[in-house]
């Protein structure tokens, strides 16, 4: 460390040796400032247990003095960086390593010395998107149905760092993060499902350490995660990039907007008719006349039983018979999710309640809530916005010692109050630049394999602007990194109720421009269209990350013999009254799943769809309706939700949904 000598000798005890007193004072502590500066700062990547990209340069920064020269010893090299810049930022490169560990590596200079140590080298991967990347084990539903996964997942050779999620006017330097955890029971509460399981399905593959930087955000849109020079060929970001930077004028914006949410949530209280003046609930007990109210078969959405658009209140009453050997027990009352917060009761005594919708409600009741004979089970369920209501999947059940009831089925209902949807809190992270500023900028220069990405949802209102924004996101992080790496991306899932016709709809639409972007090269797909259900959060992300993980060993690792795709939409070609399909095949023939072709249809120059037969043919497929003599246009899978559609390869690997009355023709560039 510097030493700093001060000699002073003073006389005078007078103003000006006063004056001199406080001046030397000053200096001192400015040059204590500066010395204590001299400690070395490392960003919040480069830690105990990290993971470095194996068999590629190494780039290891940090700050210091300005001018001043860092070493950094590492397996048994050293090297020295350039003197650091006006600002105290230094970076070296390391020589390129093979995978291996655990190493140490020691950083210093003339006042400070750090020992990084339980350092891994192996494959790092970028794990980044919205909810369904974010999505972890911490979920009650993925900790059922993945409880043997997690009791198992004690792996130190796989390690996650979380990404602290905020956004930033401006790029960031450093991030918020616990540090580089390694998976186990305790720790993979935190780590992203689908990036864990394409992470485990890798080092089975490869035994070699793998790395994730989870840099994830739920409810976020593409243009967010692009920078300010990423976004220069889309001008309609332009204003709200400014507004950003304007950082006043967003606080005041976040303010209005939780003032106007905490009035929805005062208006809904007062106006709750199911409430007397003295805010107590008088449509919960076992003896009040609900002969007049409507019926609801449950578990369902709202808007599926006849009645859209209801935000505000619904409550909705079911009357059971207990025999005598469930009374004096303690019960559990099971209700699925319920969309989006309830209020439970049982004989009129709450019991539970949760705002979360993407939380089981299991409620626990004492042994003396349950009466012989009849009971009253109410809840109270709020609608902020979308669908509403019970998720339609669950199973409802109450069940104490051995013995349960099936509550599905009809339950009595009735609106409380009908609201106009909730206003939500302003989300200023969705501003353009935003999450790319606070969360991707702080991670470059970090030597990375590849990218893992799984959103598309938030954008899904403009999935033509997404043709151009997400490819501009993808050239945008390799041209930061100087690397034009793997980016690989989950296509939507399927998503909200069936369609019983052929329809327009704006989740296709994402698709298409996901599917579009197989056109960049080193970009490649993984397609999930047969496991999403109706849930925007599907809970199986293991198949999410065992198909990301095949596109993963095709297209960054150059496996041979790999099946990495199912069927993608080439070309077709009118013969009379058919027309014939041709696809990308991956390596593998067309094959239907569970008997005949599903969730295909055929036009004319009308535009106007209509089921059809579908016939695989010689590897093309042939599609046709007696409904249609002049055919110009088909489309397969072309909905939010095409349950059933059943276009595999031999391989086992879903087609991408693909519609040919709007397609540029597309080379995959792989």
């Amino acid at each position: 460390m510097n030493k700093i000598y001060i000699s002073v000798r003073l006389i005078s005890t007078g103003k000006k040796t006063r004056v001199k007193i406080q001046f030397i004072l000053l200096l001192l502590s400015m040059l204590l400032g500066l010395n204590a500066c001299a400690k070395i700062t490392l960003p919040n990547l480069v830690g105990d247990n990290m993971v470095l990209q194996r068999r590629t340069k190494l780039p290891v920064w940090g700050w210091s003095f300005s001018g001043e020269k860092v070493q950094v010893i590492f397996k048994g090299h050293t090297y020295q960086s350039a003197p650091a810049d006006k600002n105290g930022k230094w970076m070296v490169t390391l020589n390129a390593s093979e995978a291996g560990g655990p190493y140490q590596m020691e950083i210093r200079d003339r006042t400070a010395d750090i020992m990084i140590k339980n350092i891994l080298v192996g494959e790092v991967w970028l794990c980044s998107g919205q909810s369904n990347m974010a999505f972890d084990f911490n979920n009650p539903k993925a900790r059922v149905l993945y409880a043997h996964d997690i009791e198992n997942s004690a792996n130190d050779q796989i390690r996650q760092i979380l990404v602290n999620r905020t956004y930033s006017s401006l790029p960031a330097a450093d991030f918020k993060t616990s540090g580089w955890k390694s998976a186990g029971p305790k720790t993979l509460s935190s780590f992203t499902a689908a990036g864990y399981f394409f992470a485990r399905d890798l080092y089975e593959k490869y035994h070699v350490p793998v790395g994730l930087i989870n840099s994830s955000n739920g409810g976020t849109v593409a243009e967010a995660w692009t920078s300010e020079a990423g976004l220069k060929e889309l001008p309609q970001f332009n204003n709200n990039i400014d507004f950003l930077h304007d950082t006043t004028a967003v606080k005041e914006k976040i303010h209005l907007a939780q003032k106007a949410m905490e009035e929805w949530d005062r208006k809904l209280s007062l106006d709750d008719t199911g409430f007397n003046a003295n805010r107590e609930a008088i449509w919960t007990g076992a003896n009040f006349d609900d002969s007049h109210w409507n019926t609801m078969v449950e578990p369902a959405f709202w808007d599926r039983q006849g009645y859209p658009n209801t935000f505000g209140s619904g409550w909705f009453r079911k009357e059971i018979d207990i025999p005598q050997n469930m009374v004096g027990k303690a019960a559990l009352l099971r209700l699925g999710q319920l969309d989006d917060a309830d209020t439970t009761y049982v004989n009129g005594q709450v019991v539970g309640s949760s705002s979360n919708r993407d939380v089981l409600r299991e409620y626990k009741l004492p042994a003396s809530i349950l009466r012989p004979g009849k009971n009253i089970i109410t809840i109270r369920i709020l609608n902020f916005n979308g669908t509403g209501g019970m998720f339609p999947s669950d199973t409802l059940s109450l069940k104490a010692g051995t013995s349960s009831i099936l509550l599905n089925g009809i339950w009595k209902y009735r609106q409380g109050v009908k609201m106009n949807t909730r206003p939500g809190q302003y989300d200023a992270k969705n501003l353009p630049t935003g999450l790319y500023n606070a969360m991707i900028a702080p991670l470059i220069p970090y030597a990375i394999k590849g990218v893992i990405w799984y959103q598309g949802e938030y954008n899904t209102h403009k999935a033509y602007e997404y043709r151009k924004l997400f490819p501009a996101l993808i050239s945008d992080w390799r041209k930061k990194w100087r690397h034009d790496f793997p980016f690989i991306y989950q296509q939507l899932p399927n998503f909200q109720p069936v369609a019983d016709h052929p329809v327009e709809n704006e989740w296709a639409e994402l698709r298409e421009a996901q599917l579009m972007t197989l056109s960049l090269p080193h970009t490649a797909m993984a397609v999930a269209i047969d496991i999403g259900g109706a849930d925007l959060h599907p809970v199986n992300k293991k198949d999410i990350g065992y198909r990301l993980s095949l596109a993963a060993r095709k297209l960054a690792y150059d496996e041979k013999g790999v099946i990495a795709s199912g069927p993608v939409y080439k070309s077709m070609k009118v013969e009379g009254n058919r027309i014939i399909l041709n696809f990308e095949n991956g390596g593998s023939k067309l094959a239907s799943k569970g008997g005949e072709l599903k969730y295909f249809a055929i036009a004319g120059k009308d535009k106007k769809f209509v089921w059809a037969t579908a016939i695989i043919r010689d590897n093309s497929i042939e599609v046709s309706s007696p409904l249609i003599t002049g055919p110009v246009a088909v489309r397969y899978a072309w909905a939010g939700n095409p349950e059933g559609c059943n276009l595999f390869n031999t391989a086992g690997l879903p087609a991408s949904p693909f519609r040919t009355d709007d397609w540029p023709g597309l080379t995959i560039a792989n």
